[in-house]
C-alpha cells in the first residue's frame, strides 16, 4: 500500500551560487504514474531543480522525500539507487558501443565459469531489445553502434538505458530537442508507454503542444521561483505560456541577480542568457 499519492517531492528548495540565487523556496510534487511537465524560460530554474532531484547537487537548503520518507542524495548513485534515473540532454551513451552495451554500461550481466567471468552478451541482448519492444521502439540491425543510429533512435536507447533500471521515477530533460516530426512521435509515444508500466516522470521542454500531449499536470518557474502547477484538463497552452513569460505574474524571487538587474519575461531572460551571463561570467541554471 501506498504511504503517499506523491513519489517524488522537493520541499522549500533553495539553491544559491555565491551571490546568485537559483532556485528561491521551491515546493515540487511528483505525483506516481503521472507525467509533470516542468516548464519555464531558459535561466528559469528547471536544470537545478532536475540536478537537485537526481542528486546531482545538494540544495542550500530545503528537503527531499520519496513516497513520504525524508532522504538525503549524497550523489547521483543514491538517486539511481532510490529509484531516481535521469536522461540528460547529453544523452550520456558511448558512440562506440552497441545498444546492450550502453543499456548494461556498468550493470553488465556475468557468470562464472570455472572461476572466470564470462560477459553474458545474448542475454543482455534480447533484454535490451524486448525492452525497446514493449515501449514501442523498433531498431533494425540492433548490432550497429549507437554512433551509427538516427538522433531519434539515440535518443530512445538514452530512454531505455534509464527507463530499465527503474520502476519509480525518470527525469527527462528536453528529450524532444532537434528531432524531426516523425522521430519525435515516437519518443512521446514511448514516453506514454513509459507511463503505462507504471512510471512516474519529469519531463522537461521548451516546447508547449509536446507537452500537452503527453503531460497529466505542469510545474511553471520562472527566474528561480514557482509561478504555479496547473492540471491538463483545468488549464490552457495560452494560461501557461502567460505563466511562463510573466503576464500571470507572482511575485518575483529575491535577492538575486535577477532582483538586482531588474529582468523580467522572455526579453529579460533572454538578455541574462545571451548578453550578461557570458559579461559576467556567471552561472546559467
Amino acid at each position: 500500500m501506498r504511504k503517499t499519492d506523491i513519489i517524488l517531492e522537493g520541499r522549500e528548495l533553495v539553491k544559491t551560487y555565491g551571490g546568485v540565487e537559483a532556485l528561491n523556496n521551491v515546493t515540487f510534487k511528483l505525483p506516481h504514474n503521472e507525467v509533470v511537465a516542468l516548464l519555464g524560460d531558459n535561466g528559469a530554474g528547471k536544470s537545478t531543480l532536475i540536478k537537485i532531484l537526481s542528486g546531482a547537487v545538494s540544495p542550500s537548503s530545503g528537503q527531499i522525500f520519496i513516497d513520504g520518507e525524508k532522504v538525503v542524495l549524497n550523489g547521483t548513485k543514491q538517486a539511481k539507487d532510490l529509484g531516481i534515473e535521469t536522461v540528460y540532454q547529453d544523452l550520456a551513451l558511448v558512440d562506440c558501443l552497441s545498444i546492450e552495451e550502453n543499456i548494461y554500461l556498468g550493470k553488465e550481466i556475468v557468470k562464472k565459469y570455472f572461476g572466470i567471468e564470462v560477459l553474458q552478451n545474448n542475454e543482455m541482448k534480447q533484454g535490451s531489445l524486448n525492452f525497446l519492444k514493449e515501449v514501442g521502439i523498433s531498431i533494425n540491425n540492433p548490432d550497429r553502434s549507437v554512433g551509427e543510429l538516427s538522433g531519434g533512435q539515440r535518443q530512445a536507447v538514452a530512454i531505455s538505458k534509464g527507463a530499465y533500471w527503474t520502476e519509480k521515477i525518470l527525469i527527462l530533460d528536453e528529450p524532444t530537442a532537434a528531432l524531426g516530426v516523425k522521430e519525435t512521435g515516437r519518443i512521446l509515444d514511448m514516453i506514454l508507454e513509459l507511463k503505462n508500466k507504471g512510471l512516474s516522470i519529469v519531463f522537461i521542454t521548451h516546447n508547449m503542444e509536446h507537452a500537452f500531449l503527453v503531460a497529466d499536470r505542469f510545474f511553471i518557474l520562472r527566474i528561480g521561483g514557482k509561478v504555479g502547477e496547473k492540471i491538463k484538463s483545468e488549464t490552457t497552452q495560452e494560461e501557461i505560456v502567460k505563466m511562463i513569460t510573466g503576464v500571470i505574474s507572482t511575485p518575483i524571487p529575491s535577492p538575486s541577480i535577477y532582483g538586482m538587474i531588474g529582468l523580467s519575461g522572455i526579453f529579460n531572460t533572454l538578455f541574462f542568457t545571451e548578453i550578461a551571463s557570458p559579461v559576467l561570467g556567471v552561472v546559467i541554471f
